[in-house]
């Protein structure tokens, strides 16, 4: 293998590697977008103490609150949400959405 051929190599892994880097950062533009568009319907569905309590969960359960916005964004799509939603209506649903908790009491015998 000659030092041409090297090089050769050398520039068409550089031109992947910049094709890979720009594509990342078009994804990561998007996604910034699309994050930006959720956040803004968000504010006009939901009042203020509603938006920061659902910003506060997300900090331990991301996944859970970006479905729960997904439903909220859907809903007001629709046409089923009249007006804004108070932090104790968000706080009824978030009850309703979030997985039951099981208790189990042991008992001993004796």
């Amino acid at each position: 293998m000659g030092n041409d051929e090297l090089a050769e190599i050398r520039r068409k892994r550089m031109t992947e590697l910049q094709e890979q880097a720009s594509m990342q950062a078009e994804e990561a533009a998007r996604q910034k977008q699309q994050d930006a568009q959720v956040q803004m319907a968000l504010m006009q569905i939901l009042e203020p103490e509603a938006r920061e309590r659902l910003n506060a969960i997300k900090l331990t359960r991301p996944e859970f609150v970006s479905s729960v916005e997904q439903q909220l964004i859907s809903l007001a799509q629709s046409g089923r949400i009249p007006k804004k939603i108070t932090d104790e209506q968000l706080k009824a649903m978030l009850q309703q959405a979030m997985p039951q908790k099981r208790e189990f009491n042991i008992r001993r015998k004796g």
